[in-house]
């Protein structure tokens, strides 16, 4: 663990970056499993347009209601743990101004004295639900590729605020490592992901050694698969489709098939359309790998 360190930053946002809210909730949940206190958040008229990524109206328990604005915000933990000590960073996909966004937020960082950053992402993608969640873990850093055996990305075209991100980290030296998790597009439905979630956390824990406890997720990780089971059994045409997939992915599996094809079907899901706000298949059908997102 030595390149990501031992102060490790794990980013988030909501939004194009987060099919089946799989990275958002990712984040969530190591917030949720530890005691955190948050020391640095944007102002979110500079950069959001509400519009876009409008307030929410909330109540509490004693039925107050109150605006929760759109925020990006950096949580640091507040004891020690096992392996690596996590840093957060999560909030919402910026609408305006994203290099001024993200100089604030590799400056906060920097105060942190953060040794590494993860980025999560998640994205639709022909894959189907029945077997493990695929996860493309990659860096443009060479000693994390090395480190880690990382894809090293190369994908061009349109890019989200994970890789402007990453990208600044990187010349402001702070090495940077990204995991995509895919999530099947046909289940749209069956939002949020538990099951990819999981998986993300999974690949994390190998990337820095901190163990997160797991909680809920393993059970309700079955019970989503086991709801999309039941939607499916009802429909000829959907456990024909799936069928195929299962085809699909176990020959990726197979001792024969090459190690580029999780990479190759990041980039085929990219040139197919990807490229949107509102693009796939319901409102998180959206996202990409930080091969290039």
């Amino acid at each position: 663990m030595d390149e990501l360190g031992q102060r490790v930053l794990v980013v988030a946002f909501d939004g194009w970056n987060d099919a089946g809210e799989a990275a958002s909730a990712a984040v969530a949940h190591v917030r949720e499993s530890g005691a955190y206190r948050e020391v640095y958040a944007v102002d979110p008229e500079l950069y959001f347009d509400y519009q876009y990524t409008r307030p929410q109206v909330k109540m509490d328990a004693e039925g107050t209601r109150s605006l929760v604005w759109p925020d990006a915000t950096l949580w640091r933990p507040l004891h020690p743990g096992e392996g690596a000590r996590l840093w957060l960073l999560s909030g919402f996909e910026p609408a305006r101004a994203w290099q001024a966004f993200v100089a604030e937020l590799i400056d906060a960082a920097l105060r942190e004295d953060i040794t590494g950053i993860v980025a999560l992402g998640s994205m639709m993608s022909d894959v189907p639900h029945t077997r493990p969640i695929s996860i493309f873990a990659g860096s443009e850093n060479e000693a994390l590729r090395a480190e880690f055996g990382l894809e090293k990305p190369t994908y061009e075209g349109p890019a989200g605020i994970l890789t402007v991100l990453s990208t600044a980290a990187e010349a402001a030296g702070i090495p940077c490592a990204a995991l995509w998790a895919s999530v099947p597009h046909y289940v749209a439905g069956h939002t949020p992901s538990p099951k990819a979630t999981l998986a993300l956390l999974d690949r994390l824990t190998e990337l820095t050694g901190a163990v997160v406890p797991r909680g809920e997720l393993p059970a309700e990780s079955l019970a989503w698969e086991a709801s999309i089971d039941a939607a499916a059994s009802d429909d000829e045409e959907m456990t024909e489709y799936i069928r195929q997939l299962e085809q699909t992915r176990d020959t990726w599996d197979s001792p024969e098939a090459s190690g580029d094809a999780i990479a190759q079907e990041f980039e085929r899901y990219l040139r197919r359309g990807g490229d949107g706000p509102n693009s796939g298949p319901g409102p998180k059908g959206h996202g990409g790998p930080n091969s290039g997102r």
